[in-house]
């Protein structure tokens, strides 16, 4: 089945490991806070498989500026950003929990954390975070897509869907929920027309192509089923 939060299959690309793009940034300095900025970053859409070890990049930055943080409080979020590039999650964990309870209001950290536990498997709780990140900033397109990964796989395809739409929504050149909701109706909905136009959409949001993305369109066109549906991964 395709995993949302994995990268493409090094088999199908032959490329490293991509960074995950969900990295919220506080930015704040000593004489005036400054708020909680994401910027949205491009996902190159063919990346390989991070073993199941690897260590989960911080979540990408917002667009939306967030609530204003201290110097304290946007320290304490890069020790447990840095914790999670240096693959150490219990440390960077017990940090995103201290955050998330002294700043509930705080939409990065939520995410993260979520991040974090949907990496190490922990379905339920990873979906309460990400979803307490889209509460506390619900004009977040990346928040969204990743809550829409958690909930296609739980199984709540219906949620999943709503999510990945509320994406598409709040950022129509965000090219990331179009191709997960496309591999949702694709595979899990069978809903062939409707997975098509959103891979065509997709790839027109997609300047250096993806091969395999136009090789399902292909497939469908032709009323082929995919010939390994597992190979189809969803984008962070």
């Amino acid at each position: 089945m395709r995993s949302a939060e994995e990268r493409r299959s090094s088999s199908l690309t032959g490329v490293a490991g991509l960074v995950l793009l969900l990295g919220a940034v506080l930015s704040g300095c000593a004489a005036m806070q400054q708020p909680l900025k994401a910027l949205q970053q491009a996902v190159t859409p063919a990346a390989s498989e991070p073993a199941a070890s690897a260590a989960p990049e911080p979540v990408a930055a917002p667009v939306v500026a967030e609530t204003p943080v201290s110097p304290a409080v946007q320290r304490a979020y890069d020790e447990a950003r840095k914790a999670m590039r240096a693959g150490r999650p219990a440390d960077a964990e017990r940090g995103l929990r201290a955050i998330v309870k002294s700043n509930p209001e705080l939409g990065g950290p939520h995410a993260n954390l979520g991040l974090l536990l949907r990496q190490a498997g922990r379905l339920p709780e990873a979906v309460a975070e990400l979803e307490a990140a889209v509460h506390a900033n619900p004009q977040q397109a990346v928040y969204f897509n990743q809550l829409g990964i958690a909930y296609r796989q739980q199984g709540e395809f219906a949620k999943a869907r709503e999510a990945y739409e509320r994406a598409i929504d709040l950022d129509a050149a965000y090219a990331s929920p179009l191709l997960n909701l496309g591999i949702l109706h694709d595979l899990y909905l069978g809903e062939g027309s409707r997975a098509l136009a959103l891979y065509d959409r997709y790839l027109a949001l997609s300047p250096g192509g993806d091969a395999q993305v136009a090789k399902w369109v292909a497939d469908l066109k032709n009323r082929k089923p995919p010939p390994v549906a597992v190979s189809r991964k969803e984008q962070p």
